[in-house]
């Protein structure tokens, strides 16, 4: 088959990958998934508000509707972002998309030509260093530390490399390290990028899920020259399934996103968009976003606990205040995508590090969710980890 060449481009997820090894191990005790933990999807409610939407406005649910979303939705993304972002913004701003992926891959489609280059955290979030290769861009890290990007190294690859046209960050408990910005390093990186011709994509699907710590506003807030690409997300506040995000731009990158979706899928799913606007209106969505981090807060507490407990003297472990992941690097020499086999065989998986760097990978990272296993899986699977890696450390 004749396929373009961008299908020669393309890379296959290293998560998927390991979720395909432990399928047919039931077993072992994964700490892979990357999801939300699906006990806490209220689905009483969500029955209750199905019926009244269907009831209220079925004819609307089950129609087409607009290539940039529905009107009640848009208002209510607008209200939230004032809310909980500090970001004043219309409807002008805003377009829905099918997850935060399709917001990224809409950038890339959007700014990236054959030989451009593509900034990202080192590590960074695979699928969105895999969504900028099929246009021919470079992804090349820049070094971080615990406040975030660092802005030194960040301004000297900009001053010297003119096919920069993008960033990629993750400044709220990013994946996969749990990392959050802060204030003082968001500032200092929109300083240094409102010297250069660049846009930034914020992908922030993790910033509602704070559970430590003080709010940070996002890099959409300290934006007056309009060139960060916030994309949100409903999938861990509500329910992955629904694929419901949404980009908030400048109105001229709003509009050529909603052109481009007219060809790609001609509008985001109206039902689950009427569905999630008749929730808000009839439950607390924000106390059900308080029961969600606090259980997150007591499973990441605990992991953190039992890593310190057992885990081999020495290895460095990033705490987050948020999100769903906690990341931990081996001692150097070690490469946990060649350890992974035998790890699974002792009953305990994990994601391997190497596949989230963009450019220069490191073997000895591994990155932990705690969101889909229970408290008592915590406690084994810990220990089964913290045993299997005192063989190696």
């Amino acid at each position: 088959m004749r396929f373009s060449e961008r299908m020669g481009r393309m890379k296959a997820s290293a998560i998927r990958d390991v979720q395909k090894r432990i399928a047919s191990r039931p077993d072992v005790i994964s700490f892979a998934a990357g999801l939300p933990d699906p006990a806490l999807f209220p689905l009483d409610d969500y029955q209750a508000a199905l019926d009244a939407m269907v009831e209220e406005n079925g004819q609307k649910a089950f129609q087409y509707g607009l290539t940039r979303g529905y009107g009640p939705m848009l208002e209510k993304i607008v209200e939230r972002m004032a809310q909980k972002e500090q970001v004043t913004t219309t409807i002008d701003n805003i377009c829905m998309t099918t997850g935060s992926q399709q917001g990224i891959a809409l950038c890339a489609n959007m700014f990236l030509d054959e030989g451009d280059v593509v900034l990202a955290e080192s590590p960074s979030y695979l699928g969105g260093i895999n969504a900028f290769l099929p246009y021919g861009a470079t992804s090349v890290a820049v070094k971080t530390d615990d406040e975030g990007m660092d802005v030194e190294e960040l301004d000297k690859i900009l001053s010297t490399n003119d096919r920069v046209k993008m960033l990629y960050v993750i400044p709220n408990f990013q994946n996969p390290t749990g990392k959050a910005w802060s204030l003082e390093r968001r500032k200092a990186f929109m300083d240094v990028i409102n010297k250069y011709d660049v846009y930034v994509i914020e992908d922030n699907p993790y910033g509602e899920l704070r559970f430590r710590g003080e709010f940070v506003p996002s890099l959409k807030a300290m934006d007056p020259m309009n060139k960060v690409i916030y994309l949100g997300s409903f999938s861990k506040v509500m329910a992955p399934g629904l694929r419901l995000a949404f980009m908030c731009a400048d109105p001229a990158i709003a509009h050529q996103a909603e052109e481009i979706k007219e060809t790609w899928d001609l509008q985001c799913n109206e039902f689950t968009q009427v569905f999630a606007v008749q929730y808000m209106k009839m439950f607390d969505f924000e106390a059900h976003i308080d029961r969600i981090k606090d259980l997150y807060r007591r499973k990441c507490d605990l992991m953190l606990q039992e890593m310190d407990k057992h885990f081999p003297e020495g290895l460095k472990i990033i705490r987050p205040e948020g999100g769903m992941f906690i990341w931990f690097e081996l001692p150097e020499g070690l490469d946990s995508d060649k350890m992974l086999d035998a790890a699974l065989d002792a009953g305990v998986a994990y994601i391997p590090g190497e596949s989230f760097y963009p450019s220069d990978p490191k073997q000895n990272g591994i990155r932990l969710n705690f969101t889909m296993v229970s408290e008592e899986q915590i406690v084994k699977g810990i220990k089964i980890l913290g045993d299997f890696l005192k063989q190696y450390c």
